[in-house]
């Protein structure tokens, strides 16, 4: 069915969903690929086997290394549901065959059109918006955009993840779809010329050297912050009233937004289990979680936040398709190199 159809159908049954979907009781297991390392995803699955008796059984591993052992399992994987984290990453699963385009109302209604890929073949389930932070006692006017990331006067400002990481891949994608190859090549070409450090570490690092006072100005996804004002992460927490954040582009395209999401197998053998798996995932009871759980962003709109998400508050997003932003990264990786950009 071609996607604007299904879009229509979906929509016909947009008020018996608004609540999410009724996980009635089922039988049989499912086998779940996934990358996400939440020990609190836990209540997730258990929650999932409570209300439909399905066992699941987890293999969880490095993103790529999943891909790679659904390619080589081939026909004979046992694998239902693939979980990762980063629009790259599901797209990579697309393009190596590993997913299955499936139909669901509840999938197509629940998730926003952006959020979701363009043939059905995955879906996002929670967000990361990613932001800019920045030392409130050395900064005081901030950059407003991702463009203002590459004015000169933050040079030497400004710390950042290196270019092998997949969060800077699709940030630079997306600037790609917003503004074009050759204005993303310049603003690529001023951040580096901005940069503090060479870039290394986690999202956590950056966050850290605005602290140590390593940098003035740094990125990370909303969901690290958020950690460090819930609970106490090391070198961050006790410090982290000297962090200022802001969201990126709110008068213009938005802050660009990472997911975490899924998709059913190529070859899975529990399908229908799968797709429930994956409908469940965008209930309220389970937006809800991702959110207190691990501090992210419901992708279903309307859900409650926790109160450690609901402190950075809410914001703008980028529309932009994700689908398409994916498909950016190639060029974004040519980009890297060109600059220098580590």
């Amino acid at each position: 069915m071609p996607r604007t159809s299904r879009v229509i159908a979906a929509s016909l049954t947009a008020i018996a969903l608004a609540c999410g979907p009724t996980i009635a009781a089922a039988t049989g297991e499912l086998n779940l690929y996934s990358s996400r390392h939440y020990d609190t995803d836990e209540r997730l699955y258990s929650d999932f086997t409570e209300a439909t008796g399905i066992t699941i059984n987890r293999i969880e591993g490095n993103a790529d290394e999943l891909i790679a052992r659904m390619e080589a399992e081939g026909v004979n994987s046992p694998a239902d549901v693939l979980l990762t984290v980063d629009t790259s990453r599901l797209e990579r699963a697309k393009n190596a065959g590993v997913l299955q385009q499936i139909d669901s109302a509840v999938l197509e209604t629940r998730v926003p059109a952006n959020l979701q890929d363009e043939d059905n073949q995955w879906f996002g389930f929670s967000q990361r918006a990613r932001i800019i932070f920045y030392d409130k006692a050395d900064v005081a006017e901030p950059p407003m955009s991702y463009v203002d990331l590459a004015d000169p006067k933050y040079a030497g400002q400004v710390c950042h993840r290196s270019s092998t990481n997949v969060y800077s891949q699709t940030l630079l994608a997306a600037v790609i779809e917003n503004f074009g190859v050759e204005a993303a090549k310049s603003w690529a070409q001023g951040v580096v010329d901005n940069f503090a450090r060479t870039p290394q570490g986690g999202d956590t690092d950056q966050l850290r050297g605005l602290v140590s006072g390593e940098c003035d100005i740094s990125i990370s996804n909303t969901y690290y912050f958020a950690r460090a004002l819930r609970k106490d992460v090391s070198d961050l927490s006790s410090d982290i009233d000297k962090i200022g954040w802001v969201f990126p582009a709110q008068n213009a395209e938005g802050a660009h937004v990472n997911l975490s999401g899924g998709g059913v197998a190529k070859h899975a053998p529990n399908r229908d289990n799968a797709i429930l798996f994956m409908e469940y995932l965008t209930s309220d009871q389970a937006q809800q979680y991702f959110s207190a759980g691990n501090d992210e962003y419901p992708a279903v709109p309307g859900v409650a936040i926790s109160a450690s998400v609901a402190k950075l508050g809410l914001f703008k997003a980028d529309t932009a398709d994700l689908s398409k932003v994916a498909k950016n990264v190639p060029e974004a990786q040519k980009i890297f190199i060109d600059v220098g950009w580590d």
